[in-house]
């Protein structure tokens, strides 16, 4: 694989969301990761909530035995969270904030303010093998904040720029891009690993996947809406044509 090569993580957590929506087992989120792998990713990301909206234990236990490509295992930092990532250990683990009354994930974690305890929430974790990854948003006191506590890899969240895009403010789409452009340029000066998601569809992909910083993208929930109306093979296989289009 080329040093020039952006990997796509494929977050399937809304396949559960539409299994739970009825109970049952269909559609199956493994099902979803394999053929996710088939179609070209290059890892599969799930959250485990405290609440297990979607995902369940169930579906962490599956994917760590059927995925052939990396998991990224993302959690809030609790105690319980900390244990099963512990068990699994999965390659990735990568740390979000979490609201139980919120939809989505709003926003990036407040790492500066819980240096400290995030510093010893991830030091197991790194023990047993996992890298680390920390949520946040493209803010350079956080960014030095996630460098100091010891992770490796910093995930920044793009959905301003998305919810700007998509809502006509480009003005303020650009302002956004250009904060992830730097912080992407900052973040990989310290030695960290970028990686980016959070709202990423085919209209604002490329700019971001043109970053040279930035190594990943996680992308889920626009995918999972495409698959409805392309399937879900042809919807993963446009956004990698769109990310390999934007390195070339």
């Amino acid at each position: 694989m080329s040093e020039n090569h952006l990997r796509l993580g494929v977050n399937i957590d809304h396949v559960a969301t539409v299994r739970n929506a009825r109970g049952g087992a269909y559609p199956d989120p493994l099902r979803a990761a394999k053929l996710a792998e088939e179609a070209g990713a290059d890892g599969i990301t799930a959250h485990l909530r405290e609440d297990r909206r979607h995902i369940s234990d169930a579906d962490i236990d599956g994917l760590m035995e059927v995925l052939s490509v990396p998991l990224n295992f993302e959690m809030a930092a609790t105690e319980e969270m900390q244990k099963i990532a512990l068990r699994h250990k999965p390659h990735a683990v990568c740390i979000v904030p979490e609201k139980r009354e919120e939809r989505t994930t709003e926003g990036g974690l407040e790492v500066a303010r819980e240096e400290n305890k995030l510093a010893h929430f991830i030091a197991p974790l790194r023990d047993v093998g996992c890298r680390v990854s920390i949520f946040i948003a493209a803010d350079q006191r956080q960014i030095e904040a996630a460098h100091r506590i010891g992770a490796e890899v910093i995930e920044l969240h793009t959905g301003a720029y998305c919810d700007a895009h998509a809502e006509g403010r480009m003005g303020d789409a650009t302002q956004e891009l250009e904060s992830l452009r730097q912080m992407s340029a900052f973040a990989h000066s310290l030695g960290l690993e970028v990686h980016a998601g959070h709202g990423l569809t085919y209209d604002t992909v490329k700019p971001v996947a043109a970053f040279p910083e930035v190594k990943e993208l996680n992308i889920g929930h626009f995918l999972i809406g495409e698959s409805i109306f392309l399937g879900l093979t042809p919807a993963i296989q446009e956004m990698r044509r769109l990310m390999d289009e934007a390195r070339t």
